[in-house]
């Protein structure tokens, strides 16, 4: 099956993956995972060491109570569920002490697509304040029409999230831009364009499977959009 488009049409819209995508994740992730585990351990609901920072990091765009089952499979419900509200928690404040940064060029490329009038969304796996969080620490929030989360409307998976975005705002032609196996399927799922973010380097070489493009630096989404055909 060929899965590459010849030609890409314009969209009305592009709807961006959160993590990997626009923010370079890591950044905020490392310093607060090994801090949630020192508090962990002080509440006594977790013993002995941190897992590796690349078994967490290899798990974004999942779901954090999946990120949970595969970084801490033997511990309890309630300890996942401490493990949420820690990482929030500290992401949060990490947002404020530490020094985290976007991917090269995100803000610059999201100011020149919205002036060629592209309606610009996320839609993110995360918590509802993690992701409107790390949009208005580093000031793109208002180039933003919505930001959808998975905490915020209790979605199973990105699909369910990306369809009821899209119909939320009326639009009909979208690209899906994002790192991950999950932002694919949202896509493709719900008959949009898919674009795929190889520059993070998280999880593994198959995960942009299905994608109609790659790219491998953000700036390049003007000129993908500036080539592309006229909608008709």
């Amino acid at each position: 099956m060929e899965t590459t488009q010849t030609k890409l049409q314009k969209p009305e819209a592009m709807i961006f993956d959160m993590d990997g995508t626009l923010f370079k994740t890591e950044t905020l992730l490392v310093p607060a995972y090994h801090e949630l585990f020192d508090r962990l351990r002080e509440e006594k609901m977790y013993e002995g060491e941190t897992p590796p920072e690349e078994l967490m990091l290899s798990c974004l765009g999942m779901l954090l109570e999946d990120i949970w089952r595969k970084v801490i499979p033997d511990c309890s419900e309630a300890v996942h569920r401490r493990a949420d509200e820690l990482l929030l928690e500290l992401e949060l404040s990490g947002l404020k002490e530490y020094s985290t940064e976007l991917y090269p060029e995100v803000k610059e490329t999201l100011e020149q697509l919205s002036r060629r009038g592209v309606r610009l969304f996320v839609a993110s796996n995360g918590l509802e304040h993690y992701v409107k969080g790390v949009a208005e620490t580093h000031l793109i929030a208002p180039l933003f029409e919505g930001m959808y989360s998975a905490g915020e409307h209790q979605t199973a998976s990105k699909v369910d999230l990306v369809r009821l975005l899209l119909d939320n705002h009326g639009v009909s032609s979208a690209w899906m831009v994002g790192d991950r196996s999950s932002d694919v399927e949202a896509g493709k799922k719900n008959g949009q364009t898919v674009i795929g973010c190889a520059y993070a380097g998280f999880g593994n070489g198959h995960e942009l499977a299905g994608s109609d493009v790659l790219i491998t630096s953000f700036n390049e989404l003007v000129t993908l959009y500036d080539q592309a055909e006229d909608s008709e």
